[in-house]
C-alpha cells in the first residue's frame, strides 16, 4: 500500500553552486517529531522541513554545516552526504566516504569521453563523519541545531559539535579498513565501481552502524559498527569494542543489493537496498531483527525479512526514481525520498512527491 506526501522547498535556499535543487538529489531522510531532515548529496547543507495540518512538509529551513563544523575546504566543496542519524541530543552526519569517476557527456569528443572515465576523483570534504547538537524547542516543537549547547538531560554538561579526525583524502575510519582483509582491495575503486561507499547511518545509544551500497561481496552487503570517543582537543576518534577492534562488520545476503539506508525501529533495522552499481535494479525495504548487542554477524537471506519493493524509473524513465532516503514515520509506516525524481514525481518549481509505504500489516 503506497500513498503520496508533497514535500515543498523555498526557492530561496535550494539550490546548490551548480544550479542543481535539492529535490533533484535528495540522498537520506530522517525524522524527529514533525521535522523531516534531509540532504541532497551535492551541497554541505542539510534542510530541515516541517509537518503542516495537510500532512504535507513545508517551512523550509537549510542549514549550512559550516556554520558548526571545521569542513576541510570551505565553499562549493560538497559532502556527498549519504547517512543521518540521531542519539542522545546529537544528529550525526556522513559524506559517502567515496571515489567518484568522471561522467562522459554525450557532445563531447570520443577522445574527450574516453578521457574522462579514465578520470577518478574525490571530493575532500565526503571524508566527514561528524555530530551535531540538535535540541526541541519546548515552546514550539521544532528541532535546531546548535554548535554548542547545554545537555537538557544533563545539567552542567556540554553538548558540541565534532567530527572524526579526518583530512581531504581520508578519515581514521577509512584508514583503519585500508587494512581490512574485506574493505582493501576496494578502497581505491570509485563507489559505483562497487568501491568502498557509504550509503547508510543508524545510531543505537552510543553505537553507529554504517551501511555500505558497497563493496558487496559475492551479493553480500557490509554494515560497519563504531562507537566514538572524544579527546581533549574536542576530536572523535575510533574506541575499542568488545572484539577487541575498533569496528565490527555485519554481512547480510542482500542478493547483490548495497544498502542506501539505514533506520532503527525498537532494536531492529529497517534496510533501503539496491544496486551498488550505476544501473536500474530491484530497490527493496528489508528487515534486520535484533540488530544490537550482537557479535558481529552473518546473516543469510532467510534470516531477513523481505518487507516490500520500492518503484523505480524503467524504460524512458531508466535512471530516474532512486530511493535513497528511508525515515519510519510510525510501526507500520516509513517515508521515502527519491534522488533523480522523474517529471511525474515534481510538482510546481519548488516541490517534490515523498512515498508514504506499509512495512507492517
Amino acid at each position: 500500500m503506497k500513498k503520496k506526501v508533497i514535500l515543498q522547498f523555498n526557492p530561496k535556499l535550494s539550490l546548490n553552486p551548480e544550479g542543481k535543487h535539492v529535490r533533484d538529489g535528495l540522498s537520506t531522510a530522517l525524522l524527529t517529531g514533525n521535522n523531516l531532515w534531509i540532504s541532497c548529496d551535492e551541497r554541505t547543507y542539510i534542510e530541515r522541513l516541517t509537518q503542516q495540518p495537510d500532512g504535507s512538509y513545508a517551512d523550509h529551513k537549510s542549514y549550512n554545516l559550516e556554520d558548526f563544523l571545521n569542513l576541510p575546504v570551505k565553499g562549493a566543496s560538497e559532502i556527498d552526504i549519504e547517512g543521518m542519524g540521531i542519539a542522545d541530543n546529537y544528529l550525526w552526519i556522513m559524506g559517502s566516504h567515496s571515489l567518484k569517476r568522471a561522467k562522459p557527456k554525450r557532445h563531447q569528443s570520443i577522445q574527450k569521453q574516453v578521457q574522462k572515465l579514465a578520470t577518478v576523483k574525490n571530493d575532500p570534504n565526503r571524508y566527514l563523519l561528524a555530530r551535531i547538537p540538535i535540541l526541541q524547542d519546548a515552546e514550539t516543537g521544532e528541532y535546531t541545531l546548535h554548535r554548542e549547547a547545554e545537555d537538557p538531560n544533563q545539567p552542567g554538561h556540554l553538548l558540541r559539535a565534532a567530527q572524526f579526525r579526518g583530512d581531504t583524502q581520508s578519515s581514521v575510519l577509512t584508514e583503519v579498513l585500508q587494512h581490512d582483509e574485506h574493505i582493501a582491495p576496494f578502497m581505491g575503486i570509485p563507489g559505483k565501481d562497487n568501491g568502498f561507499d557509504v550509503e547508510g547511518l543508524a545510531i543505537y545509544g552510543k553505537r553507529i552502524f554504517i551501511g555500505l551500497r558497497g563493496p558487496v561481496l559475492r551479493g553480500w552487503a557490509i554494515v560497519l559498527e563504531i562507537e566514538a570517543e572524544e579527546d581533549e582537543e574536542g576530536k572523535l576518534d575510533l574506541k575499542e569494542l568488545e572484539n577487541g577492534k575498533v569496528y565490527k562488520k555485519h554481512f547480510l545476503n542482500l542478493r547483490g543489493k548495497g544498502i542506501r539506508e539505514l533506520r532503527f525501529f525498537g532494536r531492529d533495522i529497517y534496510l533501503l537496498a539496491g544496486p551498488t552499481m550505476d544501473l536500474d535494479g530491484v530497490i527493496a525495504i528489508y528487515r534486520w531483527p535484533n540488530a544490537v548487542g550482537q557479535e558481529e554477524q552473518v546473516l543469510h537471506h532467510n534470516e531477513l525479512e523481505r518487507l516490500l519493493e520500492v518503484p523505480h524509473g524503467t524504460g524512458e524513465d531508466t535512471g530516474k526514481d532512486k530511493a535513497e532516503g528511508l525515515a519510519v514515520l510510525d510501526e507500520h509506516h516509513v517515508l521515502v525520498v527519491f534522488d533523480s525524481p522523474t517529471d511525474e514525481r515534481k510538482t510546481g518549481e519548488e516541490a517534490v512527491w515523498a512515498d508514504v509505504l506499509r512495512v507492517v500489516p
